[in-house]
């Protein structure tokens, strides 16, 4: 459901927190993992822990209560949340299940206009095609002309688009070590990261997915832990196209629609064309 009405800002947004509860209506069971009020009503962000669809629904609506992860263990849900890694990049889910490729693009902070015609040509090539967009908070306030004219082709059904979280700030100082650098900068805190892009993307209105892509692709295991206990599932990629070679079936595919990357968008034309693209374009929530 969409909440956002004309006129509403940040401070419409009271007591948003994260939860653990298991909520049932007549015919679904979820999982909730955001409580939040607006405009004094209670709202849930929930999750299907089967097909990794996110929904905002009213409290009154559901019945919840809190509940134990062991419980949900064996779920899609819970197995994509324990997918980690040691090493320092590209933590998470980086290739998914079967044929076809996972189409992503990140949206970093950046000055320049969305590149609408990546997003014209993914329709064009596969009119309805599902995308998963990684928004940083920064870049939506800045861009809310842009980020209306996507929820358009949503609307229209012209595209699926799957809203990543992308952090808030997307830290990041040229010549700093990784180590010191992105999400692990000194001072930054991930929650605020977080639950501040979440908060966004709910007042343009957009459902956040379960899926955080950290900058950089740069996390420690500190790091992937504090994100595991929000329930976010890290998505990483097994084919950053101006740095990994040619899309393989299953392959999760970066480029930067934000005006920043041209190169990517211009390798991803090419492998369209020439055949090289594994194809279809597939849903990120069939990844895990």
């Amino acid at each position: 459901m969409r909440l956002v009405q004309k006129d509403l800002d940040i401070e419409h947004f009271k007591d948003y927190q994260p939860v653990f509860e298991a909520c049932t209506t007549q015919d679904r069971s979820l999982l909730a993992i955001r409580r939040m009020k607006f405009d004094n009503e209670v709202f849930l962000l929930t999750v299907d822990p089967i097909s990794l669809e996110t929904r905002l629904e009213r409290d009154r609506c559901l019945s919840c209560a809190q509940t134990q992860e062991q419980e949900y263990a064996s779920t899609r849900f819970f197995q994509a949340l324990n997918i980690s890694k040691s090493s320092l990049f590209n933590a998470g889910l980086t290739h998914g299940a079967g044929g076809g490729v996972y189409l992503t693009g990140d949206l970093c902070p950046s000055g320049k206009p969305l590149d609408r015609s990546f997003i014209e040509e993914a329709i064009k090539f596969s009119p309805g095609a599902p995308l998963a967009l990684a928004v940083s908070g920064a870049w939506l306030v800045r861009h809310k002309t842009d980020f209306a004219w996507l929820l358009n082709k949503v609307q229209d059904q012209e595209l699926k688009i799957t809203w990543v979280n992308h952090s808030y700030t997307h830290p990041y100082i040229p010549g700093l070590p990784d180590r010191q650098n992105y999400l692990l900068k000194p001072g930054v805190e991930l929650d605020q990261e977080i639950f501040e892009t979440e908060k966004q993307l709910i007042l343009q209105g957009a459902v956040p997915s379960v899926f955080f892509r950290f900058p950089g692709l740069v996390a420690d295991e500190a790091l992937q832990t504090h994100l595991r206990s929000r329930h976010l599932i890290a998505l990483g990629a097994d084919a950053w196209l101006v740095l990994a070679p040619a899309p393989r079936p299953g392959s999760i595919v970066l480029v930067h629609p934000n005006g920043n990357e041209p190169q990517g968008l211009r390798l991803f034309s090419k492998y369209l064309q020439d055949g090289k693209m594994p194809l279809p374009f597939r849903s990120i929530n069939e990844a895990p």
